[in-house]
Parts: structure tokens; sequence; C-alpha cells
């Protein structure tokens, strides 16, 4: 099950025991709300350990009147396209018009006109109901669907939108722009999750450094977090940009991201499980590894792999070594180790984390003490 309190270390720590699987030493972050087990118990069965904590909420529209309102409007457009943008959504308004007494006459006109999905998942939920797609987008995006119907022509035809969320205003106005009549299909929204605590404490663990990735299945979800961080958006945006990975599903996700210059990691596809390879492939790659002392060192978040085998470490040891590995071989004073400490304190509680730190890393002599210099790491030739 995922962790959702956070990153959790020992006091201490003993010589290392466990291989490490590719996440071993990670904490990522899953701010999804459907489908968030599945993804976390893939992160989880790497190795990671999982913060969960959702942004958002879906409230579906099956009652609602806009949704009734729209689905009355696109029967009586008797529509010459109609896009679906995600499953869950195009099954969510098949389900409502049923539930009207309006699910004869919906699936004629869906029937009767060329439906286009927007990816797999939509195409799945199209021949679930006993309907056909005309067509795919293989990126799943609007932008590949847009640049379609354009190239098509599409002055005159009547379209039927079903969104994914909210207002989907830059697609729907371009669809307009070429000539078409457009109706939209609000199926469900999204809004702030009700407990807001398990986002605050995402937020507190980023600007502590705490998280290694923080991964997105929505846009909505992005724009969520930074909502909730308040005067700390920005922080959490520094943080993004200098070092925790932000990972996203796709580009429409990424999109606001990317606008605010974050660097960020996205698959080839828009899928969960390409997502969660994106990420067991690309975290590894940012940690530190170097020979010390005859072994190998890998530096990941919270944890350090000594030849391959996980070893642990408390918030304390683990800022020690992370600032050791930034001048390999070189002294680093103890001034300059106490500010790195979680709660930034003396040079005594410098020497206890020296000390759990050795006792963590075994035997082999891996820290130096340089008298009334600072320490350094006993570095050899630089790992492969």
């Amino acid at each position: 099950m995922a962790d959702s309190t956070g990153p959790v270390t020992p006091a201490g720590a003993s010589a290392p025991d466990a291989p490490a699987g590719p996440l071993s030493g990670f904490t990522i972050a899953v701010t999804a709300e459907r489908r968030r087990e599945e993804l976390s118990a893939l992160f989880e069965r790497r190795g990671a350990k999982v913060l969960v904590a959702p942004a958002i909420t879906i409230v579906p529209l099956g009652d609602d009147q806009a949704l009734h309102a729209a689905t009355e409007a696109c029967v009586g457009l008797a529509p010459d396209i109609v896009v679906a943008t995600t499953g869950i959504g195009f099954r969510g308004w098949l389900e409502a018009a049923e539930g009207w007494g309006m699910g004869d006459t919906l699936r004629a006109a869906l029937n009767r006109a060329r439906l286009i999905a927007r990816g797999a998942k939509p195409c799945g939920a199209i021949r679930a109901a006993d309907l056909r797609e005309d067509w795919s987008a293989v990126t799943e995006s609007s932008e590949e669907i847009l640049a379609r119907l354009l190239e098509q022509g599409i002055a005159g035809r009547r379209i039927a939108v079903q969104l994914h969320g909210g207002p989907q205003a830059e697609f729907t106005g371009a669809l307009r722009a070429a000539g078409a009549a457009v109706v939209e299909i609000p199926v469900y929204r999204w809004t702030l999750p009700g407990d807001l605590a398990p986002v605050r404490r995402l937020v507190a663990l980023l600007s502590a450094g705490q998280i290694d990735a923080v991964t997105f299945t929505s846009a909505p979800a992005v724009q969520a977090l930074l909502e909730i961080a308040g005067d700390s958006a920005e922080e959490v945006l520094d943080r993004f940009r200098g070092g925790t990975m932000a990972a996203c599903v796709g580009p429409v996700t990424a999109a606001s991201l990317v606008e605010r210059d974050v660097p960020v990691v996205t698959p080839p596809r828009s899928r969960l499980g390409a997502l969660v390879k994106v990420v067991t492939d690309e975290l590894p790659r940012r940690a530190a590894r170097l020979g010390v002392a005859g072994t190998v060192l890998e530096i990941r978040g919270h944890a350090v792999l000594i030849d391959g085998r996980v070893q642990a470490l408390p918030p304390a040891a683990m800022a020690i070594l992370g600032t050791l590995a930034t001048r390999p071989g070189a002294v680093v004073s103890k001034d300059r180790l106490a500010a790195a400490l979680p709660r930034g304190t003396d040079g005594h509680a410098v020497d206890v984390a020296i000390a759990r730190l050795r006792t963590a890393l075994g035997p082999g002599g891996h820290i130096e003490t340089i008298i009334k210099r600072g320490y350094r790491l006993r570095v050899d030739e630089p790992a492969a």
C-alpha cells in the first residue's frame, strides 16, 4: 500500500542487506486521483517510496443540467463529427443519457456521425458501446485531431466535442474559426480535493528537497498543486527547475509547466505504464555515482546504494553525504555541512550525523576527518 505520510527513514542504520530495485532510494509523489493505487503500486514494485497526494477530484455531471442541455443540443445539431477525448467521459455521457431516457436517441446521433477518438482509451469506450471510430489520434493529443480536421476542411460542419475536465477554448475556438458549428459536452469537471492536507504535505516536502519526482496525469492537477501551494508556488517551481523531476503523462499535461520554464519528462505515449517506465529510466541517471574507498556509492534521494545494495539513511546523514558528494575528494568545512542539515544546526550535530553515516557505510573508511578543516570522501577513481 502507498505511503501517505511521506518519506520515513531510520534514526540509525546497519550494513546494507537488500539488493536495489531500479527506484530504490527514491521518493515519488502521485498527484492523480483516478488509478492512483495502480500507479503507486507500479512505483513501489520498483522499490520507490510513494507519497499519495491527489491534487484534484473528479465530479461526474450525470445529473447536471449543463450536460443534459448539451446532450439535447448535440442530438438537435445532428453532428457530422463527434470528438471523444476520454474513455471515462464518453462512457459517463452514454450512462447519463440512459438515465434520462435519451440513450437510444444519443446513440443514433453518434452512429450517424464520424467518431474521432483522442487515443486508445476513448477508442475502447466507443467500441464498448457497439459504435465504431472513424479515426484515432496516435499521439493522443487534441493538437493532432485539430490538425487533421483543419486539413480536411470543416467549414459548415457540425461538431460535438466531449470535454475532459474543463473548457477547451483553444481547441473549440479553432474549430469555430474554421467555420464549424460546435457544441461542447461537459461530462465531468475537476475540483480541488475535499482534504487538502496530503497536497500541503507534498508542498512542504518539496520545499524541503525530500521529493525526487512528482507525477502528473492531467493538466488540472498541475494547476491545482500550484494553487494549493499558494505563496510557496514559486518555491515549488524552483524545485522542479533545480532537481525534482516533474513527470507528465503527455504534452497537454506538461504544457503549463513548460510555459513556466520547468524541464519536464514525458513518455513517448500517454500511458501510465509508459510514464512509470520513463521515470524508472530517468531517475537513476540523475543519481551521483562515485568510487569511494573501494566501493561504488550511488547517492539517491533518501538512501545510498553501496555496490548495488540499498542502505537507507536518516535525513541528516543523507544531507551530509549529498553535500560531500558535490565536491568529491575535497575537504568540506563543518560550517558548510551544518548549513546543509535539515534544521541547519551546529558542528556537534555534524559530528553526530557523520558518526551515523560512517556506521551506515560500513568499516571501509569512506569518510576522512581532516583536523580543524572538516571532512571529505575518500574518493578512488570516478565510477564508470
